[in-house]
């Protein structure tokens, strides 16, 4: 039995476990929004100044945080008593933090997943590692996807996003926790594409981030948010997703951002990568987790299972990965077999 989802956000206790930008801002929504919030993080500088100060300095400078954001160290401390766990972390690591927590998350509980991703060497979305991870039934798992980029959140600039979840409760519930003046959520029973394109558009991102650190204009980005959309819809599809997932918020709408803005973090390392920085140059130069990065392989794996092509996915695993000069990207992609616009 999950919490109640017509309970006032005031009655909801929230914990976050991530103290990254993304984490810290989805802290403070939920604050805004009636909650009281629990942020656990690894690093005691940044989590004992969320605690103190009310900032993160580290991840979103120049930012106060709501008053209703505390933060702790201990991530049993964290869960205990919450009634919506959202989930923070890099994609590739949920594992390693989520199982100790088994015990920990209260039976009435349900999990939010924020991370964007496809787990390497299983091929599970995110959704399905929380689910395995904690030991829950996939009815008291959400995700939260849509064009969230989390500094333009933090300025508490509006925005919308989506909450899927095979439950309605569980996601009525999660957008009860979370709505505000400047942050509305949608629901959406569509679990598998929304999830999808908030894993894929990151390597779409980094597509359009390298070519245009390569000096191309838009529209060449116009060409790759556009084909990347297809492979988006194509993989998801396979899967059994609703294709009227992908030109919504969770799909056009979160593609649409990262690939344009310069505070996406794979479009800023897809640039540095474009004007010649190795790639372990470029992730220090990011500053912060690119989960398209690794998910790029992943996501390439799973479409390669599926007999799906993914040519734009395919050729950021080359240049990322296989040594693929990044001269040659555009080539790459421009030099496939004719044929018509919609396959």
């Amino acid at each position: 039995m999950t919490a109640d989802p017509t309970a006032p956000a005031e009655a909801l206790r929230a914990t976050v476990l991530g103290s990254g930008s993304w984490g810290t801002t989805f802290a403070a929504v939920l604050a805004d929004a009636g909650c009281a919030v629990t942020v656990w993080g690894r690093d005691a500088a940044t989590v004992d100044e969320i605690a103190r100060e009310g900032r993160n300095s580290r991840y979103l400078p120049g930012i106060d945080l709501p008053a209703g954001v505390t933060a702790t160290l201990d991530a049993h401390t964290a869960v205990a008593g919450a009634d919506v766990v959202a989930v923070a972390v890099p994609s590739q690591r949920a594992r390693d933090v989520l199982v100790p927590l088994a015990d920990a998350v209260p039976p009435h509980a349900v999990v939010v997943s924020l991370m964007k991703g496809v787990e390497l060497d299983t091929d599970q979305r995110m959704s399905e590692v929380v689910a395995q991870s904690l030991g829950v039934d996939a009815s008291r798992v959400a995700v939260l996807s849509g064009p969230n980029l989390a500094r333009e959140i933090a300025l508490r600039q509006p925005t919308a996003t989506v909450v899927a979840s095979t439950s309605d409760t569980t996601a009525r519930l999660v957008a009860r926790a979370c709505a505000s003046s400047y942050f509305r959520p949608y629901t959406n029973p569509d679990v598998v594409g929304v999830e999808l394109c908030g894993a894929v558009k990151n390597v779409i991102a980094l597509a359009v981030g390298i070519s245009q650190g390569r000096g191309m204009g838009y529209n060449t980005m116009a060409t790759v948010i556009t084909r990347g959309l297809v492979e988006i819809t194509r993989l998801g599809l396979a899967l059994g997703a609703d294709a009227e997932t992908f030109p919504g918020l969770a799909g056009m709408g979160d593609l649409m951002a990262t690939c344009a803005s310069p505070d996406s973090r794979n479009h800023t390392l897809g640039v540095h990568i474009g004007r010649g920085m190795g790639l372990d140059e470029a992730v220090v130069a990011t500053g912060g987790t690119a989960e398209g990065v690794k998910s790029c392989r992943s996501v390439l794996a799973l479409a390669t299972s599926l007999g799906v092509e993914m040519p734009i996915t395919s050729a950021v695993v080359q240049v990322l990965h296989e040594g693929l000069p990044v001269d040659r990207l555009a080539g790459l992609l421009l030099a496939r077999p004719h044929k018509a616009e919609g396959v």
